[in-house]
């Protein structure tokens, strides 16, 4: 795992409840950029090295593999971009965790609609931003004084999510 100065592990754990307190991540496939669109990541606090999507057997992600995420949370506090792998989700029990009415208003045919498809993204490597730089360094922007080292220890690079 390589960091830069700041604290990978608690800034993991940021990510994690941004994540959880946002509705929405951008999901694209890695070969194709005109994939890219908002979707509703279900997430399990027992499970953090995966995320489960429900999407329609029409859509590009139904062709499974590489994925990126991108992730701004709420208040512009946290940036995230990582990568993972689609896969199909067999499991009913995890289905039938994460069911809910919200999920259920894409699709007509509810639990049984032949057009839901249930996938699992494996994680990867990620890139996370703590947006908050704080008054003194948001007021030497202002002034256009260079903040770099200061973003640069609240940037995780390259850790396993």
């Amino acid at each position: 795992m390589k960091t830069a100065e700041g604290n990978p592990d608690e800034l993991k754990k940021e990510f994690w409840k941004a994540l959880a307190d946002s509705p929405f991540l951008f999901l694209q496939r890695q070969d194709d950029s005109s994939s890219a669109v908002p979707m509703s990541p279900q997430l399990d606090k027992h499970a953090n090295s995966a995320i489960w999507f429900f999407t329609h057997t029409k859509s590009d992600f139904a062709r499974l593999g590489a994925v990126t995420a991108t992730f701004q949370g709420k208040g512009h506090e946290m940036y995230a971009r990582f990568n993972g792998t689609l896969a199909k989700e067999t499991s009913q029990e995890r289905f039938d965790q994460f069911w809910n009415n919200f999920v259920e208003a894409w699709y007509d045919g509810g639990k049984d609609d032949p057009d839901l498809l249930f996938l699992r993204m494996d994680l990867g490597e990620a890139e996370i931003w703590n947006g908050d730089l704080g008054l003194l360094n948001t007021a030497k922007m202002a002034l256009g004084m260079d903040v770099h080292e200061e973003a640069e220890e609240e940037h995780v690079k390259h850790v396993d999510i």
